[in-house]
C-alpha cells in the first residue's frame, strides 16, 4: 500500500495497528501522520524488529483492510 493510500485510511490503520501492538501509544502511531517509513521505524524501534520483519508487519496490518 503505497503513502496516498496509508494518508487516506489513516483513521482504519490506526486502529488497527494499535489493536495488533497495543506497545504503541495513540501519540506515537499519530506522529507518524501516515507515511510508511516512518511507522516501519516506529514499528522497529518499540518492538525490537528488523527493517524487514517490521516491514511484514505492517504490510500483515494493511492485508486486513
Amino acid at each position: 500500500m503505497d503513502n496516498d493510500r496509508i494518508e487516506g485510511n489513516w483513521t482504519q490503520i490506526k486502529g488497527r495497528i494499535q489493536e495488533a501492538y497495543g506497545v504503541l501509544t495513540d501519540d506515537e502511531i499519530e506522529q507518524a501522520k501516515g507515511n510508511r517509513e516512518q511507522l516501519e521505524g516506529l514499528m522497529q524501534e518499540k518492538l525490537g524488529k528488523s527493517k524487514d520483519e517490521a516491514r511484514q508487519a505492517l504490510d500483515s496490518v494493511l492485508e486486513k483492510l
